[in-house]
């Protein structure tokens, strides 16, 4: 059977801890490869809500070091940020310091307790770390009546004409014994959202999913900066991590101008929580 980039995000339970574990141990090198949240995806957010952002009580799960923290204070947003790793959760807080709308808790989101609810429950590609079964549940639990639940999941796409290096480098990730990703690809509108399951968790309704791609052009170091950071990469083998990069670097160089174009698809999923009966 095909794999796809899709299966590749799929995690067992221990695998997710594992994996969501190494962030937090590379916390200065995150905060630098990964760059803010374009200012388009809060766009379609706030039109989709029926409050503006000022007056928008926000419960943010898996911060980071504050790459969709910073855009919502910025657009006035009262934000609780909950961070499971400390040091991630260390340099949100020095980031986030001058907004005084804006607080940071170190702890994992299903270890905690709300003191008060909240008109959006956003998770910024940190949905898909959190246990299955309970987040859509404590999700729920923690919004106003009437509330939204806004999370993204964001996948590399591969559109008509997309860059061959991502064919080439499939070579080395199989030589480190990490697998191979076969060609074609699903395009990026077959790529399947997360609207059944959101029905399916019984507690949301509504549901809304804007689909975004994104292209850029990047150089080798900027590529394998954001490689480090990927969670799978992290709890490989250093020989084989450094190798695998080492081959990105040669085959990126050799481009004219050494660049790469990547494409992004990331999808909003929107969802109104449902009246207790």
């Amino acid at each position: 059977m095909k794999t796809t980039i899709w299966d590749w995000q799929k995690t067992t339970k221990g695998n997710r801890e594992q994996r969501a574990g190494t962030f937090d141990e590379i916390a200065e090198l995150y905060d630098l490869a990964r760059r803010e949240c374009p200012e388009q995806l809060f766009d379609d957010l706030f039109r989709n809500l029926p409050i503006e952002p000022a007056k928008t009580d926000v419960l943010e799960i898996g911060c980071g070091t504050g790459q969709a923290t910073l855009p919502l204070a910025r657009r006035g947003c009262r934000v609780l940020a909950v961070e499971m790793g400390a040091n991630l959760a260390r340099i949100a807080q020095r980031k986030l310091a001058g907004f005084e709308k804006v607080e940071i808790v170190n702890s994992r989101f299903e270890d905690w307790e709300p003191a008060r609810r909240f008109d959006v429950v956003l998770a910024v590609t940190s949905w898909h770390w959190l246990d299955p079964i309970a987040r859509y549940r404590k999700a729920a639990a923690s919004l106003k009546p009437g509330g939204t639940l806004a999370f993204t999941t964001v996948s590399p796409a591969f559109p008509s004409g997309f860059d061959s290096f991502f064919m080439e480098i499939q070579d080395c990730y199989e030589a480190v014994g990490a697998g191979r990703m076969e060609f074609p690809q699903p395009l990026p509108h077959e790529i399947p959202d997360a609207r059944d399951e959101i029905e399916q968790s019984g507690f949301f309704e509504d549901v809304r999913v804007v689909r975004r791609l994104w292209t850029e052009e990047v150089t080798a170091d900027e590529y394998v900066a954001f490689m480090t950071t990927a969670s799978g990469l992290r709890l490989m083998e250093p020989a084989k991590r450094e190798r695998l990069f080492a081959e990105m670097r040669r085959l990126i160089d050799m481009r004219p101008g050494g660049r790469i174009r990547t494409h992004q698809l990331t999808m909003l999923h929107m969802a109104r929580v449902k009246s207790k009966a």
